[in-house]
């Protein structure tokens, strides 16, 4: 009779001592929620910002392919002039015109393997951090387990200390 009377009373202290823990460690992880929430909201902004300066830079180089291109012409233009001069720096400019024609078809494919790697290291840079943002939360449940753990050994070992003391009485 006297192990059923103790066996309830050993279950609400287990009670309130796991809930003493739950609530604390779900503060802990409120805090952890609020500072990851910060954190992720400052890193987007951020990102954010650095995509809109990317963006004005594309702008930017648009506007200079577009004035070599028409700069081309002008050469184009110039060297024609030139042709019919029969000035010596007519094979000059021929030069210059094949540089800047080489440039050009450079640029283009430059321009569209530099977004592509943008993206790809955009996406890679979402999936570490959630990965990480996964792991912290493993490791806030795990500290949270492990100390529901000990609790747990030690109310077992104070209740076999009882229960050792209880048959030692009985003989």
């Amino acid at each position: 009779m006297m192990q059923t009377e103790q066996q309830p009373q050993h279950q609400n202290q287990l009670t309130v001592q796991n809930s003493g823990s739950l609530s604390f460690s779900s503060h802990l992880s409120k805090e952890d929620e609020e500072i990851s929430k910060s954190a992720l909201s400052t890193f987007r902004a951020k990102e954010e910002e650095i995509e809109k300066k990317k963006m004005e830079v594309r702008e930017k180089v648009q506007l200079q392919l577009g004035r070599v291109e028409e700069e081309t012409k002008r050469l184009a233009s110039i060297r024609e002039e030139l042709e019919a001069l029969a000035d010596p720096m007519r094979k000059e400019v021929a030069v210059v015109r094949k540089k800047i024609d080489a440039v050009n078809k450079e640029l283009k494919p430059l321009g569209h393997t530099c977004q592509k790697k943008e993206r790809e290291y955009k996406e890679a840079l979402e999936a570490f951090n959630e990965k990480n943002k996964e792991k912290v939360q493993l490791i806030t449940k795990l500290m949270e387990i492990e100390q529901l753990v000990s609790e747990s050994e030690r109310l077992r070992m104070k209740k076999l200390e009882e229960l050792s003391k209880n048959v030692d009485s009985l003989h």
